[in-house]
């Protein structure tokens, strides 16, 4: 049995990356970041690598890596590199498939098209990631009527910080989703502590029923 799943996230620094490791860990599945914007220290797909302990046979090369550490559309200008988010398409594969976009739902890949242009096309589910802090039931359900306006499948939201049982109930009730879990900010965040965490505070079989 194999799921595919997009995290996006309803900001930038959420989490995703680290929720991807753990994801992609637990599931034996491979890794796609399709555009990685700023190379300078460790890479989205690196700190997946370390983090979940991802071999790099499960690593997918990004299809554009950006040496800017700004949007997308902004690095590809500054780096003068042509996206193209028509040639965006997942990796074949017959593992599952875990692909992390960048920043929240809306950001831009081009000067006229944003990831969630590209998720609408490809149908995959989406996992949105959110913090459970101050300001992210606003974030958390602009994004996703973001994406049902797009028609894109939306799996879940996983939280990701200190409990906040309130805030979670909220945003499951208003915004009529599942909500998948919740993944605390670790310290130390480790190889050892993320896939402890994610046993503690996810059920893996609810994953497992994505199946595409």
């Amino acid at each position: 049995m194999t799921s595919r799943f997009v995290i996006t996230g309803t900001d930038t620094n959420i989490g995703k990356t680290v929720f991807s490791a753990a994801l992609a860990d637990a599931l034996g599945a491979c890794y796609w970041k399709p555009v990685q914007s700023g190379l300078e220290g460790e890479t989205d797909s690196e700190t997946v690598r370390r983090l979940g302990r991802i071999p790099s046979s499960r690593i997918y090369p990004e299809a554009w890596r950006l040496k800017t550490p700004a949007s997308p559309h902004l690095a590809a200008r500054i780096d003068h590199v042509r996206i193209v988010p028509e040639a965006l398409s997942p990796p074949s594969t017959q593992s599952s498939l875990v692909i992390e976009g960048a920043g929240g739902v809306l950001v831009p890949l081009t000067e006229s098209s944003v990831f969630a242009d590209v998720f609408t096309r490809w149908q995959i589910p989406v996992i949105l990631c959110a913090r459970t802090g101050l300001g992210t039931i606003n974030h958390t359900l602009l994004s996703l009527e973001a994406l049902r306006r797009r028609s894109i499948p939306v799996f879940g939201v996983v939280f990701i910080g200190d409990e906040e049982a309130d805030t979670q109930a909220i945003i499951a009730k208003l915004g009529d989703v599942t909500c998948l879990g919740r993944l605390p900010l670790l310290d130390p965040l480790t190889s050892d502590t993320l896939p402890q965490a994610f046993n503690d505070h996810f059920d893996i079989s609810c994953f497992q029923k994505g199946i595409q």
